[in-house]
């Protein structure tokens, strides 16, 4: 996996709503922002990748972890 600027912790268990609250959280709040490719893996766990200007941000809902999380290169504190 890439490597990545930012790391964000949500939260310390998984959720498929509070997962599809942060996405749509995102793309309301980030300028710019485009919806890339949706993955769910077979353990349930769910990726959801976004781009702004070419920079890519990950949001994760993972199983194997039992978080919720985003990886970035898009600094994304002033959106928190």
């Amino acid at each position: 996996m890439a490597e990545y600027k930012y790391d964000y912790n949500i939260a310390g268990f998984v959720d498929h709503d509070l997962f599809n609250k942060q996405c749509k959280a995102l793309e309301k709040h980030i300028p710019g922002i485009e919806k890339g490719e949706y993955v769910k893996d077979v353990d349930e766990s769910e990726i959801q990748i976004y781009y702004v200007n070419d920079e890519k941000i990950v949001v994760h809902n993972s199983h194997y972890i039992g978080a919720i999380f985003i990886k970035s290169n898009v600094d994304l504190d002033l959106y928190f």
